[in-house]
C-alpha cells in the first residue's frame, strides 16, 4: 500500500469496535478509536461516525469480525451485525474493501508485531521465513488458523477449529466431557478452552468433590494464585488441553514458523501455562513427542494486532492490483 493512501480499519468484537487509520502497514496507534457496539446499528454506522470524525476520506477499508467469513461477508457470531463489502463502500466510500475474520487477521499480522509483544514459551527449532505458522485465538471463544507465505503473499485460510470434538485420553477427561454435554448438545474444543471453559472445568471439579460452587474466570485464577488447590487443578487440567489441543493442530498443519497463542483468555493464562502442564500436554504424542520439539510456541500480547493484520492485509491487496 502506498504511503500517500489512507486505509481505515476495524476490529469488530462482542462488545466493543476498534477503529483505526493506517498508512501501509503502520496502524497508527494515536487515531484507534473503541465504539461500544450496543450503541449502534452497525459497522457503517460504526465507521461513518469515526470517519466524520476523524475528518478523513480512505481510498481503503478492512475489517475483521468475530465470525465465519465466506467471500467477504458474514454475520458475527455473538451480534446481530452484517457485514459485507457493499455495507463498507456506502459507509466510507473507498475503492479497496476487505473483510476477514478477526483469527485471520491476527494471522497477517505474524511477522510485524513488536518483540516486546511475544514471549517464547516453547523455543523449537529454526526454520524457513517460508515455513507454515499457526495462530491460534482463545478468548471468548477458541479458533486456530495456519499462515502461509506464497512468495510475497500472506494467504491465512479461514477456520472453525474451535467446533471440532475435543480428544478424551482419560477417565477423567471423559467425565468431564460428559459433565458439560449435559448441559451443551455437541459440546467442541472451545466449550472447554475459553474464558466459559476456564469456568466449566471448575464448576466439574466442583461436581466431583460433590459441591457446587460457581465462579467467574477472574476468581478462579485468583483463587489458584493464592494456593487453592481445585483453582489449581482447574488451570493445570485448562493448561494441559490446551497444550494437546495445541500439539495436535501442530501436526495437522506442520507449522515449522511457529505456533502463535492470542486472545484474552490465553494471555490470562500465559504466565501459568509453562508451570502447569502446557508443554507435557503439546508433547503428548507417544513417539511423535521429539518431533513436536521442532515447533515453537510463542504468546501475543499485542492488543492491536488483528487492527495491524488488517493494514498488512490491505497491503498486499494494493500491491497486487498493482
Amino acid at each position: 500500500m502506498s504511503h500517500g493512501i489512507t486505509a481505515v480499519l476495524a476490529d469488530i468484537g462482542g462488545t466493543n469496535t476498534r477503529v483505526a487509520l493506517a498508512h501501509g502497514a503502520d496502524v497508527e496507534t494515536g487515531s484507534i478509536r473503541r465504539f461500544r457496539n450496543a450503541e449502534h446499528a452497525g459497522i457503517g454506522d460504526v465507521l461513518r461516525a469515526y470517519l466524520a470524525e476523524e475528518q478523513v476520506a480512505p481510498q481503503a477499508v478492512c475489517v475483521a469480525m468475530a465470525g465465519p467469513v465466506r467471500d467477504s461477508a458474514g454475520t458475527l457470531t455473538n451480534l446481530d451485525w452484517e457485514v459485507n463489502r457493499e455495507i463498507l463502500a456506502e459507509a466510507t466510500g473507498a475503492e479497496t474493501l476487505a473483510v476477514l475474520n478477526d483469527l485471520q487477521a491476527q494471522g497477517h499480522a505474524l511477522g510485524h508485531i513488536a518483540a516486546d509483544k511475544l514471549t517464547t514459551l516453547l523455543p523449537g527449532q529454526p526454520a524457513s521465513p517460508q515455513s507454515a505458522r499457526l495462530v491460534i485465538g482463545v478468548g471468548t471463544g477458541m479458533n486456530a488458523a495456519p499462515v502461509y507465505r506464497l512468495g510475497d503473499r500472506t494467504l491465512v485460510p479461514p477456520s472453525e477449529a474451535g467446533h471440532a470434538t475435543l480428544a478424551l485420553r482419560s477417565d477423567d477427561e471423559l467425565r468431564l466431557f460428559q459433565y458439560v454435554s449435559r448441559k451443551h448438545d455437541g459440546a467442541g474444543v472451545e466449550h472447554f478452552l475459553s474464558g466459559r471453559g476456564f469456568e466449566r472445568i471448575w464448576n466439574w471439579l466442583c461436581d466431583e468433590d460433590g459441591i457446587e460452587d460457581e465462579k467467574p474466570a477472574a476468581e478462579i485464577m485468583a483463587l489458584m494464585e493464592a494456593g487453592d488447590a481445585r483453582a489449581t487443578r482447574a488451570v493445570e487440567t485448562f493448561s494441559m488441553l490446551l497444550g494437546r489441543v495445541c500439539g495436535d493442530l501442530g501436526l495437522v498443519t506442520l507449522p515449522f514458523g511457529g505456533i502463535y497463542l492470542v486472545g484474552g483468555v490465553a494471555a490470562h493464562f500465559g504466565p501459568h501455562l509453562m508451570n502447569c502442564g502446557f508443554a507435557e500436554g503439546f508433547r503428548d504424542k507417544g513417539r511423535f513427542s521429539t518431533f513436536m520439539d521442532q515447533f515453537p510456541v510463542h504468546l501475543v500480547t499485542d492488543d492491536y494486532a488483528a487492527l495491524t493484520g488488517c493494514a498488512c492485509h490491505l497491503t498486499e491487496q494494493l500491491q497486487m492490483q498493482g
